[in-house]
């Protein structure tokens, strides 16, 4: 996985742009009826105070700190929600389903479709383009027993998501597949 998104990250710096402005937040179900069935699940939504927060944590002096401070000044918001359950397809794929038809809409491109009928597993991830710089990107990422949504807003590359997972935690947060990032 990690050589394949190693790859995209050169690949997204190719796409071109398209239109103008388009705004990268996605309008997420309410998943709290199934958090109630989940076993383990995450509700996330860090916004730009937030966000302004845990970079003003960040220590100046320290090049990784920096760095990732660097990366949250670009970013807007983050939405991550993430279930388990104790059985399979314990959720609704029209959910799911109706997420995704959000990124049909122009500007947004799938820059990776993984799909394996055999085990059930579906990971995609897109980026919203615009002017030549990344304005959001989004994964969903599902199986039989677990789903994953990360929406962030904002300018980032796909280099820079590994550095911003281990800052904010975010494979400790959504423990069921947000390690399909990296």
């Amino acid at each position: 996985m990690k050589k394949c998104l190693s790859a995209l990250a050169l690949i997204c710096l190719t796409v071109p742009a398209v239109g103008s402005a388009r705004d990268a937040s996605l309008k997420l179900p309410d998943f709290s009826p199934l958090a109630a069935k989940a076993t383990e699940s995450v509700n996330l939504s860090l916004n730009p105070w937030l966000l302004k927060i845990a970079a003003a944590m960040l220590d100046d002096k320290d090049a990784d700190d920096a760095a990732t401070k660097k990366v949250l000044s670009g970013i807007k918001s983050i939405e991550i929600r993430s279930y388990q359950f104790a059985t399979d397809f314990a959720y609704s794929a029209a959910d799911i389903d109706a997420v995704r038809q959000q990124l049909s809409a122009p500007g947004w491109s799938q820059v990776m479709q993984v799909h394996d009928r055999k085990k059930s597993q579906n990971v995609d991830m897109y980026i919203l383009l615009d002017n030549n710089r990344t304005n959001g990107f989004a994964l969903i990422a599902s199986e039989p027993r677990e789903f994953t949504i990360i929406n962030i807003v904002g300018s980032i590359a796909i280099e820079d998501l590994p550095r911003l997972e281990q800052h904010l935690h975010l494979r400790d947060l959504a423990a069921g597949q947000a390690h399909l990032l990296m």
